[in-house]
């Protein structure tokens, strides 16, 4: 006989298993990317396209085809050659992990002094919470990478640059006044 060794999520209490399993899994061919989920997006240099699989990421954009997020959130990135993310921080952990291709990582400190490294197939980096990061695809092909954070509702994403930073907060406020 099986037992269960751990308490319930509340959420999942009493929910149907066939009803469970319905909300509990994400198809990558039934998601739009999203080529506006960050306030950098339509910035050149910065174009990329999120997928969102568990939870709203780093965008904090809903997402109805999403899996619920608990206590993180799962998404991949596909960057076009000569595209990125700008320098930023998340008050979590943010890791990456590289599915196909070959992604420049970078760390920051506030002065601007930068460290890189390149990242190939089934590689990753974890992002401390607090540190500026970054990443370029460098390549000649798209990158798809995994990220994820160690919240399942991130803040806003804590950008280097102050005026993308407050079209961030702009768009993160409005996102959750709509929901």
């Amino acid at each position: 006989m099986s037992s269960i060794k751990h308490t319930v999520d509340p959420a999942c209490a009493g929910v149907p298993l066939a009803e469970l399993l319905k909300t509990r899994v994400a198809r990558f061919d039934r998601i739009t990317p999203d080529w506006d989920a960050f306030a950098d997006s339509q910035v050149e240099g910065r174009r990329r396209a999120q997928y969102r699989f568990i939870g709203a990421g780093g965008s904090g954009k809903p997402d109805p085809n999403a899996i619920p997020a608990g206590g993180f959130t799962l998404s991949i990135m596909r960057l076009p050659p000569g595209q990125g993310g700008s320098s930023h921080t998340h008050e979590v952990e943010e890791a990456f992990f590289v599915l196909d291709g070959e992604l420049t990582v970078f760390f920051e400190d506030g002065k601007g002094e930068r460290v890189s490294t390149k990242l190939g197939r089934w590689e990753a980096i974890s992002c401390p919470a607090g540190i500026l990061h970054g990443f370029e695809n460098e390549g000649t092909t798209d990158v798809y990478m995994q990220t994820f954070i160690g919240s399942g509702r991130p803040g806003p994403v804590g950008y280097a640059d102050d005026a993308i930073y407050a079209e961030e907060q702009q768009r993160l406020a409005s996102r959750r006044g709509a929901g």
